[in-house]
Parts: structure tokens; sequence; C-alpha cells
């Protein structure tokens, strides 16, 4: 009779370990509002709902209130000049991304496809310029040799599509087959880019020229730039000693004096971050929202919205 009451135990424990190990996990809760996301209401920050994985926005003047949820499902989104570029999966047995291009009001305009892990998008300040990166092997770039990258660029003006940036001649690179490419980032004449540029295991912040296919080398060990508004400076990620999963530390580089300053956010960045403003930048972190932190290098980090990624700024 012992015998029988201890299998019975070690059976219902079984069991009830089973039926929690099996169940659907909660997912976070947050408050929500009527209202559509809007691209020409200036001053809303708009993201990606890691709730819903829907297009979503806040006022930024008050991020963690009610959020307003689109119907539009992306991987990555961004929005400038009352329009939008969202990165979102295809269907199909291999890996595939589609660029949609929307209007304010998160209509579909045009779409573009290309092989690939949907990873980074950008628009230039005034939309004609876009931008789009994929893993098209692996899954991460912690390891120069563990990712290979597709980095495409479409002119909404001239209807030009580039669909990848490699090949891009480069002052120093000699081997097209060695070259990766991701984190476009446009200057204010449409022409000239900021690129992260990944060749012989190392990376470099590459400026080119969309017209020429020519670029040049400004130093090395950055990755995925983002240029302020003012164009004089440009945010990245470096590689520093720590963690093994996130090893970045966002830093801002002064493009007149190549002096570059760290920024007070120490924990791992993996993402392209935005700016706000000339004095902001914004950022997502895995597991911990959207987060901000002065450009300058002193204050401290602040959340602004929780359970959210791949933020943008609707400007006026």
């Amino acid at each position: 009779m012992r015998i029988l009451i201890v299998v019975a135990a070690v059976v219902a424990l079984g069991a009830g370990a089973t039926a929690y190990a099996l169940r659907t996990p909660d997912k976070p809760s947050v408050a929500t509002e009527a209202g559509a996301v809007d691209l020409s209401e200036a001053g809303r920050l708009v993201f990606v709902d890691e709730v819903s994985g829907k297009v979503a926005s806040v006022p930024l003047s008050s991020p963690n209130g009610p959020r307003r949820v689109s119907s539009l499902s992306c991987k990555r989104f961004y929005t400038a000049a009352q329009q939008g570029l969202c990165l979102a999966e295809a269907e199909g047995p291999l890996p595939r991304a589609t660029a949609l291009f929307v209007d304010k009001a998160l209509a579909e305009r045009r779409r573009v496809q290309m092989p690939g892990v949907p990873n980074r998008a950008k628009l230039s300040a005034d939309g004609r310029m876009a931008s789009w990166t994929t893993f098209v092997t692996g899954d991460s770039y912690s390891k120069s040799d563990s990712f290979s990258t597709r980095t495409g660029i479409f002119d909404q003006a001239a209807e030009t599509y580039s669909s990848n940036v490699e090949g891009l001649t480069v002052a120093g690179v000699t081997s097209i087959e060695d070259q990766n490419y991701w984190g476009v980032t446009f200057a204010a004449d449409d022409r000239t880019f900021y690129a992260t540029l990944g060749t012989g295991g190392k990376t470099y912040l590459v400026r080119g020229d969309a017209v020429d296919r020519a670029g040049q080398k400004l130093r090395e060990n950055a990755e995925c730039p983002s240029l302020s508004p003012d164009g004089k400076r440009v945010a990245f990620k470096k590689r520093v000693p720590g963690d093994g999963a996130r090893p970045w530390r966002e830093h801002v580089l002064d493009l007149s004096t190549m002096v570059e300053t760290p920024l007070a956010e120490t924990r791992g960045i993996d993402d392209q971050v935005v700016w706000l403003d000339n004095d902001t930048i914004a950022y997502g972190l895995p597991g911990e929202g959207i987060w901000a932190v002065p450009a300058n290098g002193e204050g401290a980090p602040r959340q602004l919205v929780p359970h959210a990624s791949s933020p943008s700024l609707v400007t006026g």
C-alpha cells in the first residue's frame, strides 16, 4: 500500500510539472485606447507593440500612457515625412522579408520583397530614401563569421532600387566577397549615407555616396550608425569588453572633430538607435522596452515605453 501511494504521488507530481511546462505564458498587460495610428500627428512616438506585434503609438509627452494599436504587423518600423516603412516577415519555406511603404494612415503604397530575416529599416528625413537590412544566414552578428547581410536602398523619387549595397568601392577594401553592410542612415542631401562595413573580421563606419557608389572608411569598431538631425554627429554601437551576448556600448561621434563620447547607458544595445532631437537618443532593449538617454554622455537612461521596440518619432 505504501508503494502504491508513493507511485501515485510521483505520477501526480509529474503530471503537474508537465502541465506547468506546457501552459501558455501569460502575455504582459498594456493599456490601450481607441484611435488610429496617424503618421501626421506630430509629437507621437511610433513603435512595434511587442504584445501584439503591431505598429502602435503614444504621445512622447506621456509615453507610459495608453497606446493606440494598429492592424499592421512589422518586425521593424520607421516613420518620417508622414509616411512609414514596415519590414515584415514574408510567408514561404525559406526566410524572406517584405518592405511595405505606407502612407500616414498606414495604408500600403508599395512593397518590395527580399531574402532573409528582417533586421533594420530606415527612411531619410524627407522620406525619399529608404533602406533595410536582412540576415540571409544566421540570426546574429555577435561573431563576424556567423552571418551574412543584404542591405538595400530604394529611391522613391527616382523609382530606383539597389538590392544590395555590397560592391561599393571603398578605399583599402579589395575583397567584395568579404563585404557585409548593415544599418544605413541618410544625410539631408538624400545622397550621402553612413553604414557599417564588416570585412576582414572587423567593422568600420563608412560614409558612402548612393549615386557614385563609392565610400570611405571613417573609423574602426562602429556598428549601426544613426545620423543626428543636424547632420553633425553619428551615434553608433561600439564593441567593448563585457556582456558576451550584447558586447556593445553606444557612443556618439562628432563628425568634425572625430571625437567620440560614450553614453550613460552601459547595458549592451543591439539596435540602430534613433534621435528624438539633437539632444536625445532612443533605443530598444530586449525585454526592457524603449529607453532614452542624453546624447552628450551625461544624465541617466530612462524607460519611455514598456513592451515595445523599434521607435521613431512623428515630427512636424
